[in-house]
C-alpha cells in the first residue's frame, strides 16, 4: 500500500529458514542416500486467486510460483506455526470476509503479512493486517497510547475488507487488488498505465510486490494440502480459540491488573484476550463503549 512500505517483515514470516521441529506434531521423513532435506512434491497444474486463475503456462509465472511453494513448504518451523495459529485465527476471520464480499482467499494474506500474530514492521504497521497508523484511522480504527485497533483481529479484519473492495472497483479484479495490498493503489495503477498493461502477471513490478501474490498461492496450496507437502499436524495439535465471554465498559478503568483479578483472571491472560488495550488503564473520558473479552476457561 501507498500507506506500507513493505520491510523485511513478510521475509521473516515466510522466507527465513526455520529449524526443522522435532515433536509429535511434526516429524520429517528419514532420508535415503538419494533424498535431501528438501522435500519433493509435484506442484500442481493449475492454482487460482480468489477464483482467477494463475497463467502457469507462461514460463516465468509458473517458475516464480514455485520458487514460493518450494521455499515455503520447506520452511518447517514457520509453516508450521502458522497451519497451527490458523485454526485460531481464521474461524475469526472467515466470517468477516463472507460478511464483506471479499472472497475467503484474502486469509492467506494475512498469512504472508504477518504469519497470524501481532507483529511490529520497522516501518510502524501492526497487527495480523499490518495497517499503519493514518490508514487504520481512515478505515475507522482508534489508534492511540491507550487502544489500538490494529491489534484488534475482528475490527482490522473488517478494516481490509473495506480496503479489499476499494481496490476491486479501482482495478476490477481481486489479483491486482490483492497486489495493490503491497505496491499500493496509486502505485500499482502507475505501473498499468506505464507499462500498458492490465493484468497482474504481465506486470514488471517490485522484487515484493512481484512475489506478493504468488506467497498468497504458496501458502494457500500448502495449508489446503498440508499432508501433500509433508506437515502431518493432528487435530489436537492445533491452537484452540477459548471460550469467552464479553464484558462491556464505557467508564473508565484506573488499574487493567484490579479489573482482571474482579474477572477471576490476572493482567496476563487479560493483555493475551485483548491486545488492543495497549496501557494499564483505559481512563475512556469520552465514555465510549468497549467489549472486553474474558476467558471462561483453559487459563
Amino acid at each position: 500500500m501507498d500507506w506500507f512500505k513493505k520491510t523485511a517483515l513478510t521475509a521473516s514470516v515466510v522466507l527465513t529458514s526455520g529449524l526443522l521441529v522435532y515433536n509429535s506434531t511434526y516429524q520429517p521423513k528419514p532420508q535415503t542416500q538419494t533424498q535431501t532435506a528438501v522435500q519433493r512434491f509435484v506442484v500442481p497444474d493449475s492454482i487460482d486467486f480468489a477464483g482467477e486463475q494463475a497463467p502457469l503456462k507462461i514460463s516465468d509465472v509458473k517458475e516464480r510460483f514455485e520458487r514460493e511453494l518450494i521455499t515455503n513448504a520447506n520452511l518447517d518451523a514457520t509453516t508450521l506455526l502458522i497451519l497451527k495459529r490458523a485454526n485460531r485465527s481464521f474461524p475469526i476471520i472467515e466470517p468477516i470476509l463472507k460478511k464483506y464480499g471479499v472472497p475467503d482467499d484474502f486469509k492467506y494474506l494475512a498469512v504472508i503479512e504477518s504469519g497470524l500474530v501481532n507483529v511490529v514492521s520497522p516501518a510502524g504497521a501492526r497487527g495480523v493486517w499490518q495497517f499503519m497508523p493514518e490508514t487504520a484511522k481512515e478505515k475507522g480504527m482508534e489508534v492511540n497510547d491507550a487502544v489500538d485497533e490494529r491489534y484488534h483481529l475482528q475490527k482490522s479484519t473488517e478494516a481490509a475488507c473495506k480496503y479489499l473492495l476499494d481496490a476491486k472497483t479501482r482495478f476490477g479484479n481481486w489479483t491486482l487488488a490483492a497486489a495493490s495490498y503491497n505496491g499500493g493503489m496509486n502505485g500499482v495503477n502507475k505501473q498499468i498505465e506505464m507499462q500498458k498493461v492490465t493484468n497482474y502477471y504481465d506486470l514488471l513490478l517490485t522484487e515484493e510486490t512481484s512475489r506478493y501474490v504468488f506467497r498468497i498461492l504458496a501458502l494457500k496450496e500448502i495449508m489446503k494440502n498440508p499432508d501433500k507437502y509433508g506437515f502431518n499436524v493432528l487435530p489436537s495439535d492445533l491452537y484452540q480459540n477459548l471460550p469467552t465471554r464479553i464484558v462491556p465498559v464505557d467508564s473508565a478503568i484506573t488499574d487493567l491488573a484490579d479489573f482482571a483479578k474482579t474477572q477471576g483472571i490476572n493482567y496476563k491472560i487479560l493483555k493475551i484476550h485483548n491486545p488492543w488495550l495497549r496501557d494499564k488503564k483505559l481512563m475512556n473520558p469520552g465514555r465510549k463503549r468497549y467489549e472486553i473479552e474474558i476467558p471462561t476457561s483453559g487459563y
